[in-house]
């Protein structure tokens, strides 16, 4: 439905209003961010964000037992509504292969939601006394996988969850009614009458979901663990390990490593100046590209023919992403159950981190919209990848460092082999990144906002691109 659990929470966030306030993405992991729930933060790229993949544990649960636990302080209930509505009439002519004649159509929609949401918060002066408690002798599995895998993990520290069960109500309704002649061919006449179609979906959010939350990050360091209570402090979340660094320099051939204390941010190097430009972009996903080449065309093959019926279905996506993230590479039905047996196959070469290769496309991927999605399925099927890559890279290249809004002119000699559908399809693609554009109209407006989706579609075209060609 056009407005979904994510586009609720999303506009409650702007409602609220609240700092470093974050909306819940999905109605199936709405009970899992409640107060002291354990996120995990596992980025692939400096380009786009990861999700907040909720761990199943919460802080207590891997504290010692009988430490004191502060008392949340919940707010007075606050109630938010949204209603829209419109309706569209309009006379049409109608002239197609065997009926002519005119007709008036009549289109209207209705959607919105009408929530009760309270605040349960636990100031940072109640966290002091969380603070530096001892972890269990036998800490949880997810940690251990965590620390190896050098990721870092936060806590919720403020959520607002639904009061009382609330419906969110989408309906659409299409009217057409007139004349149509019938040519005398098939059968000579004229008809009068009315077609009617409408629409209802609902969606119930139960009592006690979480629509939106605030998180701190966790540090553990000898066996103890702390909270954040800055959003500035720069450090992780496990402390005194080494581990290997990427200092990229021209793509992937020449690439240096360096180690780096991870008390200091791990992050791929940017060019002199400290400054992230599209090459920079360039260069990691030359890199991430040049590996997924390395391997076979059999595991390559595997890859693409199970992605493809699975970008029909975020949930599927999100599903395999998440248990990628966790380490966890148990049973699934379905492609994503095909790339997991992939996985657990280990015949590539050990220096290719498949894992992190795929984890890469789907956290590309979950930036874009469902519309994306469904317009990769048919550009894959079209074979215009590789087009929309080089449209996508004219954007960015001379855009990619400006702040502000620009007009800027596509380049005709890489509009002109998309035509008719081909072109309409990409118009799409680009204008769901948040673009200002026209059909047939080179002339668009760059906009900042645009850069991350944008970037997310340029990884996501190069890497499936790679896999047609394998």
């Amino acid at each position: 439905m056009p407005h979904s659990f994510a586009w609720v929470c999303k506009d409650i966030v702007k409602k609220l209003q609240g700092k470093d306030l974050k909306p819940v993405k999905r109605l199936s992991d709405a009970m899992k961010f409640h107060q002291f729930e354990i996120l995990q933060k596992n980025p692939q790229s400096l380009f786009w964000k990861s999700e907040d993949t909720p761990v199943g544990y919460s802080l207590l649960q891997i504290l010692e037992p009988n430490c004191p636990v502060p008392e949340p302080e919940v707010s007075s209930p606050i109630p938010l509504k949204h209603t829209l509505s419109w309706k569209l009439k309009a006379n049409t002519g109608v002239n197609a292969a065997i009926v002519e004649g005119s007709a008036s159509t009549g289109f209207g929609q209705s959607c919105g939601y009408d929530i009760e949401v309270q605040c349960t918060s636990i100031p940072d002066s109640k966290l002091e006394s969380l603070q530096n408690r001892k972890l269990l002798d036998r800490e949880p599995s997810f940690v251990k996988d965590c620390r190896m895998g050098i990721k870092d993990l936060y806590v919720v520290t403020e959520a607002f969850e639904v009061t009382k069960d609330a419906v969110l109500e989408d309906s659409s309704s299409v009217d057409l009614s007139g004349k149509v002649g019938i040519p005398h061919q098939i059968v000579k006449g004229e008809v009068k009458g009315e077609w009617q179609r409408e629409r209802t979906d609902s969606v119930a959010i139960l009592k006690g979901s979480v629509v939106a939350y605030k998180k701190k990050q966790l540090v553990i360091e000898n066996n103890t663990c702390a909270i954040l209570l800055s959003a500035n402090a720069k450090k992780k979340t496990f402390l005194g390990m080494l581990h290997m660094h990427p200092r990229l320099k021209s793509g992937f051939a020449g690439s240096e490593w360096s180690c780096k204390s991870s008390e200091e941010i791990f992050e791929i190097v940017p060019y002199s100046g400290g400054h992230l430009d599209f090459n920079c972009l360039q260069d990691e996903i030359s890199r991430k590209t040049g590996e997924l080449s390395m391997l076979s065309k059999d595991v390559q093959d595997v890859v693409f023919s199970s992605l493809l019926p699975m970008l029909s279905d975020r949930k599927i996506l999100y599903d395999l992403m998440n248990m990628l993230e966790l380490d966890h590479l148990g049973q699934m039905d379905g492609p994503g159950g095909v790339i997991l047996d992939a996985l657990r196959q280990d015949s590539r070469p050990p220096w290719i981190d498949l894992k992190n290769l795929i984890l890469y496309l789907l956290q590309a991927l979950m930036v874009l919209s469902d519309t994306q999605l469904s317009l990769l399925v048919q550009s894959m099927e079209k074979r215009l990848l590789l087009q929309q890559q080089e449209l996508v890279k004219s954007i960015l290249q001379p855009n990619f460092k400006y702040p502000w809004n620009i007009p800027f002119t596509l380049q005709p000699q890489l509009l002109a082999p998309l035509q008719g559908e081909d072109l309409a399809i990409t118009y799409e693609l680009l204008k769901e990144c948040g673009l200002k554009m026209e059909l047939n109209n080179p002339r668009s407006t760059w906009d900042l906002e645009a850069k991350m989706p944008l970037s997310a579609l340029y990884g996501s075209l190069s890497f499936l691109q790679q896999l047609v060609e394998a």
